[in-house]
């Protein structure tokens, strides 16, 4: 979503715990890929269990192929976060209980239409539920995991633009620059530091 913008580490732990019923684990999984990924809400949801597990354990890359990604030039491997592992461990240990599961099955299935990702609007829905329940507030959505992503990477890598830019997949240093609004925050601090 233009304008969402990236949580902090305090409101990422705030969200993380604040997944409940019977879905929790799937919705917890969804956010910590995001998180811990850049992938865009399309790429995750697009994801099939062939693509993140074999054998019931998550790979250690996780690629979007190129006909699901933005623009659909290039797929997309990102390596798996540790704790993206465990999240998603657990949620594929559950899901054969959920529901008959194959390496087709997508990873974020909709309990409804047999096997069918969770829709955007769905994932738009559980994310702010989660983002109210923290009481949080601002322009928030699917697209703040992508930014708080891309401002983590952007520090561990020394600010260094083009290194971000290929993190998060893109094309040009002008697109990496949208995602670089919480510079404006440091700045302001810095000049009411003086």
């Amino acid at each position: 979503m233009p304008g969402c913008h990236p949580l902090t580490d305090d409101e990422v732990d705030l969200v993380l715990q604040s997944f409940g019923g019977r879905y929790a684990l799937r919705d917890r999984a969804l956010f910590c890929l995001g998180l811990y990924s850049g992938f865009r809400i399309t790429e995750l949801l697009s994801l099939r269990c062939q693509d993140v597990a074999q054998h019931q354990q998550v790979l250690a890359r996780v690629t979007v192929p190129r006909r699901h990604m933005k623009g659909k030039v290039a797929s997309r491997s990102v390596p798996v976060h540790p704790i993206a592992q465990l999240v998603l461990a657990a949620w594929i240990a559950q899901m054969p209980r959920l529901f008959a599961v194959t390496a087709e099955s997508f990873v974020f299935r909709s309990r409804e239409g047999g096997n069918t990702p969770i829709s955007r609007m769905h994932a738009h829905r559980l994310l702010r539920d989660a983002f109210d329940s923290c009481e949080m507030t601002g322009n928030l959505g699917t697209h703040s995991m992508r930014k708080t992503f891309a401002r983590r990477v952007h520090r561990r890598l020394g600010n260094d633009l083009a290194k971000t830019k290929e993190a998060l997949g893109q094309k040009s240093i002008t697109a990496t620059l949208h995602y670089m609004h919480f510079l404006h925050d440091e700045i302001d601090q810095a000049i009411l530091a003086q």
